[in-house]
């Protein structure tokens, strides 16, 4: 499990995140909801350990990472824009983690976390030969295939058009689901995040406004900003 408590962070003076509190259980998946700039991102790089938080902690299953180098936190995080080396295959691209950090069955998590997204026959491809819709598969893969504890996507379909997404988010759900993985979704797209997520977070001004259901979430908003901003 997850838990963010009272997390501030603060950038070139200014306040990004301000006492954000968040948890996500063993096999849930959480859909970070809010419009751009309201620190959606930063929150996840924070929890991956790029961003030093100003205070409050970061909690995986009751022991506080708060220090942890980000390569010892088994988390995996897909950017915004997937950030593919051109140069590498698509296996090449999917292993690139794995040789980083010293894996031995490199080949077989290779193998393992393309076909868990569909892209058995790619390994030998070039990225510039794919689909937008692929890359982001083979981005999915590469976060997947050192099997962390914790996936977080950052907006892993904006780059794509709106009749791509409909379908991508249907098979990037099934794969989280199928792996039985905990996950952080972070979207503005408020559709998205609802296909996506077993919960939703939304997020305003650098802070968590309220946390449920999509139903809970209608029924009982904080706010007229929450109940504007899912209606």
């Amino acid at each position: 499990m997850l838990k963010v408590k009272n997390l501030d962070v603060v950038i070139d003076k200014k306040p990004i995140l301000v006492n954000v509190g968040l948890e996500v259980g063993d096999g849930e998946i959480v859909a970070v909801l809010g419009p751009s700039g309201s620190g959606k991102s930063t929150l996840l790089r924070t929890i991956a350990g790029l961003v030093e938080p100003a205070a409050g902690d970061i909690e995986w299953d009751g022991r506080s990472i708060a220090g942890t180098p980000t390569h010892r936190r088994n988390f995996g995080l897909m950017f915004q824009g997937y950030a593919l080396f051109p140069h590498l295959s698509v296996a090449e691209n999917v292993g690139f983690g794995l040789e980083v950090s010293g894996h031995r069955d490199i080949s077989a998590r290779v193998e393992d976390a393309l076909a868990s997204v569909g892209l058995e026959d790619f390994g030998s491809r070039r990225i510039e030969s794919l689909s937008g819709g692929e890359q982001q598969r083979v981005a999915l893969a590469r976060t997947l295939a050192p099997r962390p504890d914790l996936v977080m996507l950052d907006e892993p379909l904006g780059a794509l058009d709106r009749n791509l997404r409909q379908s991508l988010v249907i098979d990037t759900r099934r794969v989280l689901e199928e792996r039985g993985v905990t996950a952080l979704v972070v979207t503005h797209d408020r559709d998205e995040a609802i296909a996506l997520s077993d919960r939703l977070a939304l997020m305003r001004e650098g802070t968590i406004v309220q946390t449920g259901t999509l139903d809970e979430l209608l029924a009982n908003p904080a706010d007229d900003w929450v109940a504007g901003f899912i209606a």
